[in-house]
């Protein structure tokens, strides 16, 4: 196996990039968080990189409180499957692929109606599904995202619709706190393999090389890249080497020190008085298994206690629910809840996950 080239090609790519080549590999899904200020230019430079990067069609679906699962299923479909609908509806065309991505991207928003056509089949989901403030919609579409997330498929009026093998869901949310407001429904946290955080200060590659960026982020740009970004040549992900990182993840070794330390990082977590829950089986199975995805990238085929450290961070920190201090087991053994609240006040996600990974780590 070739991991030098792996190592390489990792190196090319932005953070946000590499979260999206872990997540096709994996065949998982992702949570993109971000301030307020950057969620419009974060939604533009996830679609570059799915047309750009990866070659794959996708769309930016913006969500509200009102959004309903109509809105969900119409938004998702491929061009040819709008076209096909039996039922006609109106709705805003949000979907692209990497031949109309630029008129897509620096163009107000266009409406059709499709005319009747026969029965949806084959697979007529996009291939990236970038749902902007995917937090403020009802559960009932939570759960039709789960659904497609799990079984790649959803019975509709229309028909059934199908999303492709490299299929890749991810919520875009404003993340301004410790704790997501509103939070996610539990279960679809469950199945988003990695959270990341994005800051402006990291930047837009993809965005700024087109000269897309907002107004209020263009002041930011320039401070943090000077001098102007020099385009470079793409660099592209095919299929391939997908499957290479993939097979490359199967043969990753991992000594018995290593899997103690991952037992004891989950131990450690379920354990924290400051921990109420989202340490679940399924959390667990992900991070072993994420970790083996970590490894390759880095150039190696066995896992290290900092490539595990950087697999907890990944996948625990959207998981993790604070407990409030009302909740405390001490409590019931007399302990004063006053002090309690003292002990609770700042905790964070970030900070739980430093308490525990200050473990020491096998040599």
């Amino acid at each position: 196996m070739d991991l030098e080239s792996l190592e390489y090609l990792a190196r090319e790519l932005s953070d946000l990039e590499v979260a999206l080549f872990l997540c096709l590999a994996s065949r998982e899904h992702c949570l993109i968080e971000t301030t307020g200020d950057c969620l419009n230019d974060l939604a533009k430079e996830l679609a570059l990189i799915a047309s750009h990067t990866f070659e794959l069609s996708f769309c930016i679906v913006d969500c509200t409180t009102s959004t309903t699962i109509g809105d969900l299923h119409n938004d998702i479909l491929t061009s040819d499957a709008r076209k096909n609908q039996q039922r006609p509806s109106y709705f805003r065309i949000t979907s692209a692929s990497s031949s109309n991505v630029s008129s897509y991207l620096g163009r107000p928003d266009q409406t059709k109606s499709p005319a009747p056509g026969t029965p949806l089949g084959g697979a007529n989901v996009v291939s990236v599904v970038i749902a902007k403030n995917f937090n403020l919609v009802e559960e009932d579409v939570q759960v039709q995202a789960l659904q497609l997330m799990r079984t790649r498929k959803l019975v509709t009026e229309g028909g059934t619709i199908t999303a492709p093998d490299n299929f890749i869901f991810i919520p875009l949310v404003v993340r301004e706190s410790e704790q997501l407001e509103p939070p996610l429904r539990t279960h679809l946290i469950e199945h988003l393999l990695v959270s990341h955080f994005h800051v402006p200060e990291d930047g837009y590659k993809h965005v700024e090389e087109n000269d897309w960026l907002s107004d209020g982020q263009l002041s930011a740009s320039s401070v943090v890249h000077s001098p102007k970004l020099v385009k470079k040549k793409r660099t592209v992900v095919d299929a391939t080497q997908i499957d290479r990182l993939r097979e490359a993840s199967e043969i990753v070794t991992t000594s018995a020190e290593v899997v103690r330390y991952i037992q004891d990082i989950v131990v450690f977590l379920r354990l924290s008085r400051a921990v109420a829950g989202g340490i679940s089986a399924k959390a667990n199975k992900q991070f072993a298994r994420f970790a083996q995805f970590l490894a390759p990238i880095h150039g190696i085929d066995y896992l290290t206690p900092s490539i595990v450290a950087l697999a907890a961070r990944k996948v625990f920190r959207h998981r993790i629910v604070v407990a409030s201090p009302e909740d405390d087991r001490s409590l019931q053994y007399g302990s004063d809840l006053g002090a309690v609240s003292h002990v609770l006040m700042d905790v964070t996600p970030d900070s739980i996950l430093d308490g525990v990974l200050a473990l020491e780590p096998p040599v």
